[in-house]
């Protein structure tokens, strides 16, 4: 007699799985190939006959875009952050009511091929229909502002201190002195002296006159740096770089006024009356390049955080942080993953059990370097971030140090802003 064969599932059997199965994340996606003069759009092909069409960079062509794109049933979009060409595209899909998801372009480039714009957004349709791109930092938009307007401040700086360089060289080629016996050429003794030469005064002696007492160079010094070739060519240089540095003053203290205004447009954290901010830690000066209001009372106003409490940050260290992350770190649900958004974590990559590479990511984020810069003011420190730069410092790369010195877990105050922290707000206060 013939034995039965068994009927269930026997011994070292497989299921046959299909692996060509994906769950699908967001069934009503878009994929969107961004550019400088048109933007491809995918949509899945059971909603038109067209799926993948080219939209203009104008606003009613984007404006089209997003009218056909919510006609078919489309509810979340993915597109790229290709340089600034995104933000408009942005503001016109949200305004709409469509969900945005602005990806990092590394996440989509895992793959070879995919060059052409039409086989992009398609690549960028299938990544997001089945959930595997992650949404950057969705920034709100009086963050948005409050951001353009301290990086537009940075930049007349920036060109301010351009200008004061063009002016020392041009007093050097004529062989003035004047950075050898003042710190700043851009102060009071220096920009009177300056304002002299341009007005026809050759006299050494009558130029050094216009040094103010605190110079502590010689009168016979002052006298000898202004002793030169009084060139043509380089006076008229000279009093150009002068006239763009009033210039770009000028620019400053208007930004200053428009930041100032959208400052107060944030909701207050603390009252100012039952909470008073108390006086300023000793040993801190304040900078050149500080706007023309109160920034720390504000800055208290809108966090309840008396940054200037803290050793090695200072109220532009501050706002630079404020305006890159905002006063809300909901977002980010511990501090490794702000720590990753600022670039500060190592990269860990691991094969065969060995680790091959821990070198941090190449990230341009202006609070990553605000953070670098105040971890580099706290060597002499007497505080807990002191020690632990000290301590840091011992083992690690000089490129490091920065790092980790002001990494989130080792700063309070970016930790009590996290969700998840469980230091409170004045631990933040005292930087402990």
């Amino acid at each position: 007699m013939r034995k039965k064969k068994p009927t269930g599932p026997q011994k070292g059997s497989r299921e046959k799985v299909d692996w060509k199965a994906l769950d699908v994340v967001h069934p009503e996606a878009a994929g969107i190939d961004v550019g400088g003069s048109e933007h491809w759009v995918a949509i899945s092909p059971d909603r038109d006959p067209e799926p993948v069409r080219c939209f203009g960079c104008f606003t009613v062509d984007l404006r089209e875009m997003a009218q056909w794109l919510i006609d078919k049933g489309v509810r979340s979009v993915a597109m790229q952050s290709t340089g600034v060409y995104w933000m408009p595209v942005l503001e016109v899909l949200e305004q709409n009511g469509l969900e945005v998801y602005l990806v990092n372009a590394r996440h989509t480039q895992n793959l070879p091929g995919r060059k052409s714009d039409v086989q992009e957004c398609q690549w960028l349709l299938k990544l997001h229909a089945f959930g595997l791109l992650n949404n950057s930092f969705p920034p709100t938009n009086e963050l948005r502002i409050a951001r353009t307007l301290w990086r537009h401040r940075g930049n007349l700086v920036a060109e301010a201190g351009s200008a004061i360089q063009r002016m020392q060289r041009a007093l050097t080629e004529m062989n003035i002195q004047l950075a050898n016996v003042l710190s700043d050429l851009s102060g009071v003794s220096g920009m009177k002296i300056i304002g002299a030469i341009l007005e026809g005064e050759r006299d050494p002696w009558a130029l050094a006159a216009w040094a103010r007492p605190e110079v502590t160079a010689t009168p016979e010094d002052m006298a000898k740096s202004l002793e030169g070739n009084w060139r043509e060519e380089l006076l008229f240089v000279l009093e150009q770089e002068v006239e763009l540095y009033r210039f770009y003053q000028k620019k400053i203290v208007d930004c200053d006024l428009q930041l100032r205004k959208q400052l107060e447009s944030f909701g207050s954290t603390v009252d100012l009356q039952a909470q008073p901010l108390g006086p300023k830690p000793k040993g801190k000066k304040g900078s050149r390049n500080a706007p023309q209001f109160d920034l720390r009372t504000e800055l208290y106003r809108i966090t309840g955080i008396d940054w200037a409490q803290i050793n090695g940050i200072d109220v532009l260290t501050a706002q630079t942080v404020i305006a890159e992350a905002g006063v809300d770190l909901s977002a980010f649900p511990s501090e490794k993953q702000f720590a990753s958004w600022l670039g500060l974590c190592p990269t860990n990559e691991q094969s065969g059990g060995k680790i091959l590479n821990r070198r941090t990511r190449k990230v341009v984020n202006r609070a990553t370097v605000a953070f670098r810069n105040a971890a580099a003011t706290l060597l002499r420190s007497q505080s807990y971030l002191g020690a632990q730069y000290r301590r840091l410092r011992t083992r690690m790369t000089p490129r490091s140090r920065s790092q980790r010195a002001y990494a989130p877990a080792n700063c309070p105050v970016a930790e009590s802003r996290l969700p998840c922290s469980s230091r409170n707000r004045e631990t933040a206060i005292q930087g402990k």
